[in-house]
């Protein structure tokens, strides 16, 4: 599956008097996921609002601003057709970035800069934005004059720092087979931002010595450091027979699958998805999910155990959920196998399919609604 052109993501201004607050306006955020991608080359451009007086800044922490991925920003009072025109609302400034970035960029306001960065003890309204380079950057959202031309932070994926081994590179798109995310693969899912504990959790994936990789990080927002216990090397297996199976058992592969999907932060817990590279397997659909403050693993769900495929794409959005029941996860799944049939057990392939998943036991569990219309009230211990 090859995603399509994307526009850039431009930074917008309102005339004096009219602005409210950086990243919310709901005609900026209800923007398909797609209009984030960067291309290689292009400039960054940093959407800004003139803030006047005593209003609230707000955060935008999660793919589409919330965990219902709606795109509302409930905040927002000023915005009309009338003065979001081409007289009052335009790019004001840009930032270079090193690479593609399918991410979408977040946004967190009044962030003291930590120690060792270029202005620690500062505070500022900042952006955050993930590339395929394996690179995060911490921009001023306000300016890009004086200091602020320069990151407040910036930090690689591909150094020991952050887990990576000796000359890691980004995964060369040559690797897979497919141009789907061409030249390079290194973070493509949104991040997702805890403003209690300051830290940002990414995925990056990389390439060490002819071994593939992807890990779980969690940095400080203040200085782009990596959190204690951080980063993790993800790996999974579940019992079954399907599509590149051995022994019985089915492993998640770091070099096939592709973290798309936002992350998604819910009750103390990461929850990660993938898909495939251009539909390049044998691949499935998998969701990892870990304490995010211990960074263990907690829980594994695949649709296809026994089958094959059935991607969790999501288009780029993140993994939907409410907080019902202590929390229940939202996915689509692709093309793949299906064959469930009372009675429905977690060795069924439920592909091309709306998943409902449960959390409140600390596992995930599964409740579906099959394709056609057809509905299931039963609940699967996954």
């Amino acid at each position: 599956m090859k995603y399509p052109a994307m526009s850039p993501f431009e930074i917008r201004s309102f005339a004096r008097g009219s602005a409210k607050s950086f990243l919310s306006a709901r005609p900026i955020l209800l923007r398909s996921t797609d209009t984030w991608r960067l291309r290689l080359a292009m400039m960054l451009s940093v959407l800004l609002f003139l803030v006047l007086g005593a209003q609230a800044q707000t955060n935008v922490v999660t793919q589409h601003n919330d965990i219902s991925r709606t795109g509302q920003n409930n905040n927002e009072t000023i915005l009309t057709p009338s003065n979001v025109n081409s007289n009052t609302f335009g790019k004001l400034f840009s930032y270079q970035i090193d690479s593609q970035a399918y991410t979408q960029p977040l946004y967190v306001a009044g962030v003291t800069m930590g120690s060792g960065t270029v202005q620690a003890g500062t505070t500022h309204n900042v952006v955050f934005v993930a590339t395929e380079h394996d690179s995060v950057y911490a921009f001023d959202a306000d300016s890009n004059g004086g200091s602020n031309a320069s990151p407040l932070w910036k930090i690689t994926l591909l150094d020991s720092a952050h887990g990576a081994g000796s000359g890691a590179t980004t995964v060369p798109s040559g690797d897979l087979g497919t141009d789907d995310i061409d030249p390079e693969i290194g973070i493509t899912a949104t991040p997702v931002i805890d403003t209690n504990t300051n830290t940002i959790y990414v995925v990056g994936k990389t390439k060490e010595s002819g071994n593939y990789f992807q890990r779980l990080h969690a940095l400080d927002i203040t200085t782009g450091a990596e959190k204690s216990g951080s980063p993790v090397t993800l790996s999974a297996q579940v019992t079954g027979n399907g599509n590149g199976s051995s022994g019985g058992v089915l492993r998640w592969d770091a070099k096939l699958e592709n973290n798309r999907p936002g992350l998604l932060l819910l009750n103390g817990t990461v929850y990660i998805a993938f898909a495939a590279h251009g539909d390049q397997g044998p691949y499935h659909g998998w969701i990892l999910a870990y304490n995010a403050k211990s960074l263990q693993q907690t829980s594994v769900f695949c649709p296809t155990a026994n089958g094959a495929a059935s991607g969790i794409w999501m288009s780029g959005a993140g993994l939907a959920a409410d907080t019902i029941n202590s929390g229940r996860l939202f996915v689509a799944t692709g093309n793949g196998a299906f064959n469930a049939a009372p009675p429905y057990s977690n060795s069924m392939s439920y592909g091309d399919d709306l998943i409902r998943l449960e959390t409140s036991t600390g596992a995930m569990r599964l409740a579906i609604n099959l394709p056609h219309s057809t509905k299931i009230t039963s609940v699967l211990t996954i």
